[in-house]
């Protein structure tokens, strides 16, 4: 079997050489959205609805009909809309999102381009909500295995048991499965007992897959669901017996707490799906052929439903 290609890197030289300005960016936006060209919507246009020659308006983001002045704006239904930040900032947002393994700052972008903390904060949340994608379905050899986030213990308890049962309580069940070779899916829930982890194993594992998880109880109910289970040891300290282990699922999840905490130090139980897709989603394009900041800069015009300030943490500066 060939070799894979190794990924096109997109180094700074390369942003600055193809963004130069807010021109550069609106034409790059314009040639995406309308990659055949742009059809006159005016009906009073002798052209109407033929692709005519639309030439960019100085004062402002739009493109006019060379026959009727009719203005396209190709910010419209983007995460652009309406935003008087520099189109070239938001592009450059986007580009350091994509070219770090463990996320970089909101404060971090206000260092860097000079806009207010609130600006940066918005244009954070609006990124971010760009990186949700369904992953599913996995198949063939999968790993399973959950985390706990956050809530460090503040006092001794008396037995082990009662320290255990209070450390769980501050804690955020992350559940997580990956696809061996493949894509992960990560997984904010409620709690980490079987009427929370089983389904979401129905929902993005197909049957007759061989699933590799650790000896937590909850699992041994796999068989009965179609799947070939098979469980490696961790509380006799054994973590990998010939293909069977969950060193995969556990690198993803270093990956991410070491980024949560090197990077944005506390995250809210609100926002942190959020945080877990962002990280998701770099994990999942690592291997690409094409330039990761490419394939996030393609997702400008999917914007979910929602407020534009949703999808960001809730403690602490980002």
């Amino acid at each position: 079997m060939s070799a894979k290609p190794p990924m096109k890197s997109y180094t700074i030289r390369d942003f600055n050489r193809e963004f130069l300005n807010d021109a550069a960016c609106l034409d790059w936006l314009k040639d995406y959205l309308y990659p055949n060209g742009i059809t006159c919507e005016n009906k009073t246009c002798p052209r109407h609805g033929q692709v005519t020659k639309h030439y960019r308006d100085l004062q402002r983001r739009s493109y006019s009909c060379a026959y009727c002045g009719h203005h396209v704006h190709p910010t419209a239904g983007t995460i652009f809309h309406k935003s008087p930040t520099l189109l070239r900032l938001w592009f450059y947002a986007i580009y350091q999102m994509s070219s770090t393994r463990c996320g970089i700052s909101a404060k971090q972008i206000q260092r860097e381009t000079g806009v207010t903390y609130k600006t940066a904060w918005r244009m954070w949340a609006q990124i971010r909500k760009l990186l949700t994608e369904d992953a599913g379905p996995l198949t063939g050899q999968v790993e399973v295995d959950e985390t706990y986030i956050g809530g460090k213990r503040r006092r001794r308890y008396g037995t082990r048991k009662d320290a255990a049962r209070h450390w769980l309580e501050n804690k955020q069940v992350v559940a997580g499965q990956v696809q061996r070779g493949g894509k992960v899916l990560a997984t904010h829930l409620p709690e980490g007992t079987a009427k929370a982890l089983l389904p979401l194993v129905r929902q993005y594992v197909l049957p007759a897959s061989i699933i590799y998880t650790d000896d937590l109880p909850i699992y041994t109910r796999l068989p009965a669901e179609g799947y070939e289970h098979r469980r490696i040891n961790h509380t006799a300290r054994i973590y990998v017996q010939g293909d069977v282990h969950t060193n995969t699922i556990e690198g993803f999840f270093s990956l991410l707490k070491r980024g949560i905490d090197g990077v944005y130090h506390s995250v809210s139980a609100k926002y942190l799906q959020r945080y877990l897709d962002e990280y998701a989603f770099r994990y999942n394009h690592r291997n690409d052929e094409r330039p990761i900041f490419k394939t996030m800069l393609e997702k400008v015009k999917d914007v979910p439903a929602g407020p534009p300030s949703a999808g960001l943490q809730g403690n602490g500066p980002a």
